[in-house]
């Protein structure tokens, strides 16, 4: 079935076709017969997963990116995650960068975005997080994760202040937050991984938290609360990038580490990206995300690892397309696993038919 809406889908440009998926799961998500019927088609195995301190389901979320701005969390909830990861969230609007910025690349199952955190800001993310009912979301015992990003005319030595204003503000709704460091398409954002400037960001990030958490009401949870919070790194790191990146998120008692985000390497590609546009085939700038990223991706998982030695549970993304690469992530020592560009070729079944077979 979804083969068909694939080919539907794919005669339209990439970003349109995923703003009409988001449109029909807000619309499906939010009439109570069509999200019955989601749920009882996407109905999954119980394999529940202790991580964070909180208890999940089942171990496959979806990846932040696919709902930036928290329009459709009731139909995604539907279809069978233990997770969600809304975001990026940045505490201004901000539109990204002009478009086109997503592109397929059919043959190596990949995409290539360079969208540049277009996000509808804060405020509009709690309206529709308050709209959505996300107590009701949290009965169905799917897990909320809000991915928290820097708005681009923020200077980069003031990004704490934006983290904190984003903490401030959504903590009230969310099961943990993800500090957002590592996407390729906002200038200079990466550098926040320096050590430098790491220890400084998350320093300050740990210090709101303790904070927040002696807040009457100031979560779900209530007084007292300490938010799991988690940080996002990129594939791109060398050894000693990755090893610092590390280091300062143990000694800051940070909760978990997603790793990882899209990749500026090109390697392994078959063809290059075509534009919607019909211009013909060029090279894209932009990070890559999908079966190309599988090999780099599986990597760092390995380095992360054996660097944090059981201290604190990771999240692994980027590259798993089926059933067979998530089911290898977790033997590999990933506690979670998120998909994205796997759901884009593959459908929402992709969840279900991988919780069957691990």
């Amino acid at each position: 079935m979804y083969s068909l809406f694939r080919h539907l889908l794919f005669r339209l440009d990439p970003e349109t076709s995923h703003q009409l998926t988001l449109r029909l799961l807000r619309v499906a998500g939010n009439f109570p017969p069509s999200n019955w019927l989601l749920t009882q088609l996407n109905k999954t195995p119980s394999k529940p997963v202790n991580a964070f301190g909180l208890t999940f389901k089942n171990p496959i979320g979806l990846a932040a990116g696919y709902d930036k701005d928290a329009v459709a969390i009731n139909g995604l909830a539907a279809l069978g995650f233990g997770h969600i990861e809304i975001g990026t969230v940045t505490p201004k609007p901000q539109p990204g960068n002009p478009r086109p910025r997503v592109f397929r690349l059919l043959e190596d199952e990949a995409v290539i975005n360079r969208m540049g955190f277009p996000s509808k800001g804060t405020d509009f993310v709690v309206d529709r997080l308050k709209r959505s009912n996300v107590q009701t979301f949290k009965q169905a015992n799917v897990r909320l994760g809000l991915n928290l990003g820097k708005n681009k005319d923020t200077p980069l030595e003031e990004s704490a202040n934006d983290y904190i204003k984003l903490m401030r503000r959504l903590m009230f709704y969310a099961d943990y937050l993800t500090i957002n460091i590592s996407s390729p398409n906002t200038v200079g954002l990466r550098r926040l991984q320096g050590r430098e400037m790491l220890e400084g960001l998350l320093d300050a990030v740990a210090n709101e938290r303790q904070t927040l958490s002696l807040t009457p009401n100031a979560s779900p949870s209530g007084r007292g609360r300490l938010i799991p919070i988690l940080v996002k790194i990129a594939p791109d790191l060398n050894d000693e990038e990755l090893d610092d990146a590390i280091g300062v998120i143990l000694d800051k008692n940070m909760d978990g580490i997603i790793a990882t985000n899209t990749t500026l390497a090109r390697e392994g590609l078959r063809r290059r990206p075509e534009r919607v546009e019909g211009s013909g085939y060029q090279s894209e700038t932009g990070g890559l995300s999908g079966s190309p990223l599988r090999v780099r991706s599986e990597a760092v998982l390995r380095q992360v690892v054996k660097r944090v030695n059981g201290k604190i549970p990771i999240v692994s993304v980027g590259g798993i397309m089926n059933p067979d690469d998530a089911k290898r992530r977790l033997y590999m020592g990933a506690a979670l696993i998120q998909l994205y560009t796997g759901l884009v070729y593959e459908g929402p079944g992709l969840v279900k038919r991988t919780l069957v077979e691990q």
